[in-house]
């Protein structure tokens, strides 16, 4: 236990140490210093991570749950940093430091010529001390604060071409849509802390049980179940980190960041802290049916709807970000079917292939001189095989082909929602089915656009700024290959990541299927009420293995809608590139509704935003400068300048206007004195001796 102790805080605290190293520093440390002290902080926490998941293997049933500082106690409250390792946090922190290594490491080439070079080292190894924070936390305090702290590198990261509006736009759209969801999550922490009286993990879901029924006033007289509220706020922040449906409009935009952050974020690190929450918090939600049911409509409307916003992108990282988008979705929908373990399962497979194909993405983004527009490459498969062959795995495995480890986590999310009975899963059972096709038919038409058919090179389009680039002035920046430039295959500190991501992503399905599906690796650590949702006890009772499961998806429907995508892809963009011009134009209106994300962005910014900037507005005009400037401070000022201009015209320096003054004062004191007793019905000298005496 003490092993695993010790591992678990080489784990969090390497990655710490290294971006300390490379950003406390980074203005006076040489560049191999700030990238190596990263490296090998991670690759540390890589190793620690190896060792803590043998641990966890060797010893079935282990689990290490400790705290490690006390931070603070307030009366019967204690707020802790503590370790919970057990085969969720282990698997998790395997999957975090092995992308985030591939990641580094892959930097080493993609960001050589940047002069942010010390300072993004810094940035991606703080993040991945921050992930880990999260997965590894016993308590909700700690995973407050490690889901803060991704968000707040994340913001860095977005913006780090700081003088690029569009990023300093795309990190703070990032930053304000992710406070939406975090708020919630807090009132679901702040619930938990009001009726369970702490915020340790092990005695809120010893504790949940007994208040299933309980209840909670919000407004008015009527009474919610406290868990369906505790739940879907505690989801809510899910929403925003995983970027649901309408929480997910961040995104697609923070492809304004540096290729390695986009794989980072998306693949293995932020967006999928909200899936590994709401698979922690099983207990909790297992408790409510209501919440479930929000869960798996909210998953099932992102996977199937921004799907279709790839199938209309030009840039190759926004496709890409839209397909990550679509497969959080597939995620959350095997969340709401209660199949938390298979939701952990395309976590992980999808953490590779998907780190995999946005650095893929950045390598032929090298290649074309940073022309990210698709519509300017083709044909690169002959200059670029290694990237090719590598993008291909992942876009095989993408889309679900038998026996790629994207498949055996897909396709059992498809078969768990198909058994489910959670009210909307018979949707959600439609958009994932549908969404197969349309994964297909935008990763394919990537694909072939990127690697196949006529060379369209020389054109200009949207640029990032990454190796090469020696100022963040991207306007006098040459845009693409030069006439007659051809493209060439990226150094081998870019294609080595690739080929070691490229092997889970073909692979490792085939290896953890059973461990994931049907034995009890989950075991006391994901929780789910077979009795009331028994989707997943049924889909593991028809497993019968790797292999027949691969064969048997040879006549499903998601096999045969699949290739049905890849066909489609393959007639539009290789033998009849005119048609999806022509469809366009038949489709006028509705591809403009897609070319515009369905205007979820136009809203936030007229209604949302303006409404914020109006409201604003009115009350600083109506509150700020009118009530407090014009009447409370500058009134003040003005009465007394008032008061002193009537008091300084009695001020002349004239000795006959004082002494006019003295005789006008007199006379009425002597006229009061006279006039006074005369109102009570008494002489002058009785209300004198009666003035006296009193005194």
């Amino acid at each position: 236990m003490d092993e695993v102790k010790t591992l678990s805080l080489i784990a969090v605290l390497a990655p710490l140490a290294g971006a300390l190293i490379a950003g406390l520093f980074c203005r006076s440390v040489p560049r191999w210093l700030a990238a190596g002290a990263a490296i090998v902080g991670v690759a540390a926490a890589f190793l620690a991570s190896v060792c803590v998941f043998l641990r966890v293997l060797e010893w079935p049933g282990y689990f290490f749950n400790g705290p490690v500082y006390t931070w603070l106690t307030s009366g019967a409250y204690t707020f802790e940093v503590g370790f919970l390792i057990d085969t969720l946090t282990a698997t998790m922190m395997l999957v975090v430091t092995f992308v985030s290594l591939m990641v580094h490491i892959y930097t080493l080439g993609y960001m050589k010529d940047d002069p942010g070079y010390n300072r993004f080292f810094s940035y991606i190894a703080l993040f991945t001390f921050a992930m880990l924070m999260l997965v590894m936390a016993n308590n909700f305090m700690q995973l407050f604060f490690g889901w803060e702290a991704v968000g707040l590198v994340s913001y860095l990261l977005i913006g780090f071409w700081y003088t690029r509006p569009t990023a300093i736009h795309a990190n703070l759209k990032a930053f304000l849509v992710n406070r939406v969801g975090d708020f919630g999550f807090l009132l679901g922490i702040g619930l938990v802390l009001a009726h369970f009286g702490s915020l340790d993990y092990a005695t809120v879901f010893a504790k949940a049980p007994e208040l299933a029924s309980a209840t909670i006033r919000l407004w008015g007289g009527a009474e919610w179940p406290l868990m369906t509220v505790l739940c879907i706020c505690l989801f809510i922040g899910a929403m925003g980190k995983s970027a649901q449906a309408p929480l997910h409009v961040w995104l697609p935009d923070s492809m304004e960041g540096p290729t390695p952050i986009s794989a980072l974020i998306h693949a293995a690190t932020m967006v999928t802290a909200g899936i590994f929450m709401v698979s922690r918090m099983s207990p909790l939600f297992e408790l409510s049916p209501t919440a479930l049911s929000f869960v798996i409509i909210i998953g099932a409307i992102t996977a199937l709807f921004m799907g279709f916003l790839g199938i209309v992108q030009n840039d190759i990282k926004r496709v890409i970000a839209y397909s990550t988008l679509s497969q959080l979705g597939y995620m959350t929908v095997a969340l709401g079917a209660s199949a938390y373990s298979i939701a952990i399962f395309h976590l992980m497979t999808h953490a590779f292939f998907k780190a995999l194909l946005f650095l893929a993405a950045g390598s032929v983004i090298i290649g074309m001189r940073h022309n990210q527009d698709m519509r300017n490459m083709g044909g690169l498969r002959k200059y670029m095989p290694i990237t090719w062959a590598t993008c291909l795995i992942g876009s095989l495995a993408l889309i679900g082909t038998p026996f790629f480890s994207g498949f055996y986590s897909k396709d059992s999310i498809i078969e768990a929602v198909k058994l489910s009975d959670i009210p909307g899963s018979g949707f959600a059972y439609f958009a994932v089915l549908a969404g197969v096709f349309i994964t297909a038919l935008y990763s394919f038409r990537l694909y072939f656009l990127v690697f196949h058919g006529k060379e369209r090179f020389g054109g200009t389009g949207d640029r990032e700024q990454g190796a090469g680039d020696k100022n963040h002035d991207h306007d006098e920046q040459h845009h693409g290959l030069l006439p007659g430039e051809k493209p060439r295959e990226s150094p081998w500190v870019v294609t080595l990541p690739l080929i070691l991501l490229a092997i889970p992503s073909l692979a490792i399905g085939l290896f953890t299927v059973e461990p994931f599906l049907k034995s009890d690796f989950f075991s006391g650590v994901i929780h789910v009420d077979s009795a009331a949702h028994g989707a997943m006890a049924a889909f593991t009772r028809e497993f019968h293995g790797w292999l027949t499961m691969g064969l048997y998806a040879f006549i499903s429907p998601a096999f045969w809608l699949a290739a049905a995508g890849v066909g489609v892809a393959g007639l539009f963009y290789l033998k009849r590139p005119e048609l999806p011009a022509a469809l366009r134009r038949r489709l006028g209106a509705l591809y403009v509704l897609l070319d515009n994300k369905y205007y979820f962005d136009r809203f936030n910014e007229t209604v949302l935003a303006g409404g914020a900037r109006l409201l604003g507005r009115g009350l600083w005009r109506g509150v700020d400068v009118a009530l407090i400037d014009s009447l409370a401070v500058n009134g003040a000022a003005r009465a007394v300048g008032w008061g002193a201009a009537l008091l300084r015209r009695l001020q002349t320096g004239y000795v006959h206007h004082y002494a006019f003054t003295m005789i006008i004062g007199l006379a009425v004191f002597i006229g009061l004195w006279v006039s006074f007793p005369l109102l009570f019905g008494m002489g002058v000298q009785e209300w004198w001796w009666r003035w006296i005496y009193a005194r």
